[in-house]
């Protein structure tokens, strides 16, 4: 939608998260920790506040844990989606990346096995992606933009369905 500044922030700050992984760590909470604590440092955009605002919520909840249940995931986006909504003041139905995870938790809520989450969710990701792109951008820069960003993906969205995709496949 623009320069790519979106997919240049991403792979900076993903090659810092990827560096700031404990090698040897079992808590789930202390890991999110140091991603949160890479993104806080590796991007000002506001895409990257809300990763880290999602790797915040995620340490916070898994805090002593070694491990999630497949069954867990749809609360734990649900409460991303709600962090990223408070910090960014995104509502839903504003064509941003809070749509795509609302989608995605409320189709994994039911979900209990690796097969059943990555079904619905890959499911999910292109429904709510073709359901969103004949309507404008509505905040961030995209909505600068305004009936141009009408027949195209929003970047955030765009960005955590191709993330989906990488870590479901």
């Amino acid at each position: 939608m623009g320069d790519g500044d979106t997919g240049v922030m991403l792979r900076r700050l993903f090659e810092a998260i990827a560096a700031a992984i404990p090698a040897r760590e079992n808590d789930i909470g202390l890991v999110f920790q140091a991603c949160a604590k890479a993104c806080a440092s590796g991007t000002g955009s506001s895409l990257g506040t809300l990763v880290t605002v999602a790797m915040m919520t995620l340490a916070k909840a898994t805090k002593g844990r070694g491990e999630i249940g497949w069954d867990e995931l749809g609360g734990l986006l649900a409460s991303v989606r709600d962090q990223m909504m408070a910090r960014g003041g995104a509502k839903l139905g504003d064509k941003t990346i809070v749509d795509i995870i609302d989608a995605v938790a409320v189709a994994v809520m039911p979900c209990r096995t690796r097969e059943e989450v990555v079904a619905a969710a890959r499911k999910e990701a292109r429904d709510t992606l073709d359901a969103y792109r004949d309507r404008p951008n509505k905040l961030g820069r995209a909505r600068m933009f305004g009936d141009k960003t009408v027949g195209l993906d929003d970047p955030g969205m765009l960005a955590f369905s191709r993330l989906l995709a990488a870590v479901a496949a």
